[in-house]
């Protein structure tokens, strides 16, 4: 059991996505007792086991459902007739399975260390975020005007990207000082796997910098995932304000259910 907990802690230390499988229920013959335990990684491989077998694979992907959803889930399974573990043994008993998602802590990358980038780094914080500020002036990058956020990077936009460790737990708010630092910024943002993307500005100005990476060969679809111009539709006018709806609205998007397939049965 020690050794699962240790890879729980390497996964989140990583930033990745995984699930844990326990038994909470057993009757009649089933391959494992109440309280097994079997992680389950976003990619669908495993650590320990529930059983083996056809039911192994219903329950990776009931795992992988839950870990999209990241919503935690109990399922059952009736394991009449089922063959366990692959050694011809045949189950004949009930199984309730609780499997609960591991989820990085989300963090957001605030690309603008400028006024509504002081009041988003409080908010965000206080709302549950990791947070990461990138500017490419020294005196707007500090730990002293950010001492809240986890990082500070004072350096060029493109020189940092491929340091940034973005995931599906990844918020990235676009509120550089000018179109030229928003358009970069955007052009890398979408070829991330980023759950949240938004873009501060005019409808004047989202026309122009979408048109110019139409332009450079980036399909519109790609651009259809980015919210902008950013935040709810509350009347902000102030920098306080503003941050709220952006915090508002990256918060609406983190609670949001991600709707999927039900899980497989195996045949």
């Amino acid at each position: 059991m020690a050794d699962l907990y240790e890879e729980i802690v390497k996964i989140k230390a990583e930033g990745g996505s995984a699930a844990v499988a326990t038994i909470i229920g057993a009757e009649g013959s089933t391959p494992r007792e109440t309280g097994a335990k079997m992680l389950v990684r976003e990619d669908g491989t495993i650590f320990g086991t529930i059983g083996g077998g056809c039911l192994e694979g219903r329950i990776i992907h009931a795992a992988i459902k839950v870990i999209r959803e990241e919503k935690p889930r109990t399922f059952h399974y009736d394991l009449t007739g089922m063959e366990a573990g692959g050694a011809g043994m045949i189950c004949g008993g009930v199984l309730d399975i609780y499997i609960e998602p591991i989820i990085p802590t989300p963090t957001v990358f605030i690309f603008g260390g400028g006024h509504i980038s002081l009041f988003v780094s409080k908010i965000s914080a206080m709302a549950g975020f990791q947070v990461a500020v990138i500017d490419d002036r020294a005196q707007f990058a500090s730990t002293e005007r950010f001492p809240e956020a986890e990082q500070v990077i004072a350096e060029k936009f493109f020189l940092v990207f491929p340091q940034l460790k973005v995931n599906r737990s990844s918020y990235l708010v676009i509120v550089t000082r000018g179109h030229a630092g928003d358009q970069e910024v955007l052009e890398w943002a979408i070829t991330t796997e980023a759950r949240y993307i938004g873009m501060i500005g005019s409808g004047k100005k989202i026309r122009t910098v979408y048109q110019n990476l139409e332009e450079k060969g980036i399909a519109p679809e790609r651009l259809q995932r980015v919210f902008a111009p950013i935040g709810l539709e509350i009347g902000a006018l102030t920098p306080e304000e503003i941050a709220v709806s952006i915090v508002g609205q990256m918060i609406q998007v983190r609670r949001e259910t991600q709707k999927g397939k039900a899980p497989g049965s195996c045949s």
